[in-house]
């Protein structure tokens, strides 16, 4: 029976860990606010300061950890030792330079503070650290992984790891009781065969390893082998006195260049997603809102400080190291809050005698309430940062223009209509609002203007006024609309051709009186059908009679739509047994909506 209980106990643990997760991340990501903090407050609702159903946090960030791991070594998959290489006057410039300048300002005022210049170092090492995890989640999230201020910020981070064992090599030397007096020369040797050892199997052994398992074709080992490495790696580098995401790092940096990194990623990605969400509920759990209750206002004031000393270090460093401004206040904000290091730091100055387990607590606690404040960073810097200028270098302003046509929007689309009419030699004029297409398009030859085509005055400069056709290729819905609405007042007699987005978007393009539409996917899809029924042995002429027929039913069904209303359109649109080749018949009165129906493919999505 007590076997039962704790199995139930342990039951309701996951259920209430996977349960709160479910429910509170979709929650904050609706309202923008990232998944790490919906993690971060569903682990404080679970945890010892709220509901109670977690007592030890400690238990669930030792397991978490692996998430953190594990998250080290896919960024290592993705870098390859030559861009890595590329970043080291980042790691170890600029990762440096934060590390120093931001530990010594902390230790500056903590002495002022009062603190024994020791204790003052051991805060400032551990608050001068910033999370890992959530900050490379955020850039994730946002797609700032690859931007400067993103590569930078990865930087800083992997020296902060690195700076994680000396840091720790000088508690031992400030401690006030040391446990041994011995060289510290074995350790630095260990650690460096560890490294070499890991550098070593990932070169020579791993890859025809890998070969034998892929050829066994049993994909669960596939997946166990690639949790050996990460795993194997960390134990390697720890056993050496270094940190476990360092050990992952190198691994993934080492099969960056395999053959087998795709699927090593993918195997590995479901298990790195779990964890780290773990981790973010296991520090959420850690948040003790009776101590916070307790010294609120002097945890609140040291956060304050704390976070305010590292923006300004941080935006100095990266200024310094030629970050523009809208980049170093990103990496300012981004990196404000203490890390899970800071954690290491205090735990063992707490076992070495520096701290004592208050000041332990508190700082802990301060840290913790930084990193739950962290996914406010992205919401601040969208309010205090203005939208960014386009850099118009060496790209030419839309004035004066006079083509015969005027096409608006150089995408994919827009470039394969040009060719036609350039093709012909008709005197074109091109705009659009990417400053990347446009030198992209110019490497190649193309002259494209800068202009917003949903500007009147930007349009009457690229010459809408004199031009006899134009033709709007903008892949938005809501720009080719604004754009028709100006076109159809201002040029009414220009002839006014658009890219429709759906058949919803059709009906408003006719509706509004375009002189043509074509809906975006419509051409190439009827394409594919046409090889798609070759391939299966289908005549030329059945399948040209067949596309024809096809042709016919859907120009029936858009003008039904147009004429009987949005219903009718939709009834159209149930699924009707139809031969593969229907038969030729006659043409029918567009108000015999039943025969319409009776005739109609199967066709269940109607925005298609």
């Amino acid at each position: 029976m007590a076997v039962d209980t704790a199995q139930s106990s342990e039951l309701i643990s996951a259920v209430a860990l996977l349960g709160s997760a479910v429910v509170a991340v979709p929650i904050f990501k609706r309202l923008g606010l990232g998944s790490v903090l919906g993690y971060l407050v569903a682990g404080l609702v679970i945890g010892p300061s709220v509901l109670g159903l977690f007592r030890d946090p400690e238990a669930i960030l030792g397991v978490a950890e692996f998430g953190v791991v594990l998250l080290l070594f896919v960024i290592g998959l993705e870098l390859k030792p030559s861009r890595l290489w590329s970043l080291r006057k980042d790691i170890f410039g600029l990762g440096l330079a934060q590390v120093l300048i931001c530990g010594a300002l902390l230790m500056g005022a903590a002495v002022l503070w009062g603190a024994p210049p020791a204790v003052a170092f051991v805060a400032a090492a551990g608050l001068a650290m910033s999370s890992t995890a959530i900050v490379l989640q955020i850039l994730e999230e946002r797609g700032e992984s690859n931007d400067p201020h993103g590569q930078r910020i990865f930087s800083i981070l992997l020296f902060q790891d690195l700076a994680i064992v000396p840091i720790l090599a000088i508690l031992a030397v400030l401690a006030p009781i040391k446990e041994e007096s011995g060289s510290n020369i074995p350790k630095v040797a260990i650690a460096i065969v560890a490294i070499v050892g890991v550098i070593a199997v990932g070169r020579y052994l791993l890859n025809p390893i890998f070969r034998i398992l892929a050829n066994a074709r049993a994909r669960e080992i596939m997946t166990a082998a690639a949790l050996l490495v990460v795993l194997g790696a960390a134990l390697a580098l720890q056993a050496g006195g270094l940190s476990m995401a360092m050990g992952a790092f190198i691994a993934g940096v080492i099969l960056s260049e395999s053959t087998f990194r795709h699927e090593l990623e993918a195997d590995i990605e479901p298990f790195r997603g779990l964890l780290l969400g773990l981790f973010f509920l296991g520090v959420g759990m850690s948040i003790d809102l009776t101590l916070i209750a307790r010294d609120w206002a002097l945890i609140l004031t040291i956060v304050a400080i704390f976070m305010a000393i590292k923006i300004a270090g941080v935006y100095a460093v990266a200024r310094l190291f030629r970050s523009g401004r809208r980049d170093a206040t990103r990496m300012a904000l981004y990196l404000a809050q203490g890390g899970e290091f800071a954690f290491v730091i205090y735990s063992t100055a707490l076992g070495v005698g520096l701290f004592d387990a208050v000041m332990s607590a508190r700082l802990t606690a301060a840290v913790i309430a930084s990193m739950a404040l962290t996914p406010l960073a992205p919401i601040i810097l969208k309010r205090i940062l203005p939208p960014e200028a386009p850099s118009l270098d060496g790209i030419d302003i839309a004035d004066g223009l006079n083509g015969a046509v005027l096409i608006i929007g150089f995408g994919r689309f827009g470039q394969v209509v040009s060719q036609a009419l350039l093709s012909h030699g008709t005197d074109v004029s091109i705009i659009d609002a990417d400053t990347d297409m446009i030198r992209a398009a110019a490497r190649f030859g193309f002259k494209i203007y800068y202009g917003d085509g949903t500007r009147l005055d930007v349009l009457r400069a690229a010459g809408a006024t004199d031009a006899k056709v134009i033709a709007v290729c903008v892949d938005d819905r809501e720009a080719a609309d604004k754009i028709v609405s100006i076109v159809k007042t201002e040029f009414p007699l220009t002839k006014l051709l658009v890219r429709s987005f759906d058949r919803g978007h059709t009906l408003d393009l006719i509706a509004a009186g375009v002189d043509y539409e074509i809906r975006e996917t419509f051409e190439s899809a009827m394409k594919f059908g046409e090889a798609a029924l070759l391939a299966l042995g289908v005549s030329e002429n059945d399948t040209r009679d067949t596309l024809e027929a096809v042709r016919a039913r859907d120009a029936e069904r858009l003008q039904l739509q147009i004429s009987g209303g949005l219903q009718a359109g939709r009834d159209l649109f149930k699924p009707q047994p139809t031969p593969l080749i229907p038969p030729k018949r006659e043409a029918r009165p567009l108000n015999e909506e039943t025969a319409v129906v009776a005739d109609s493919p199967e066709d269940p999505t109607p925005p298609g």
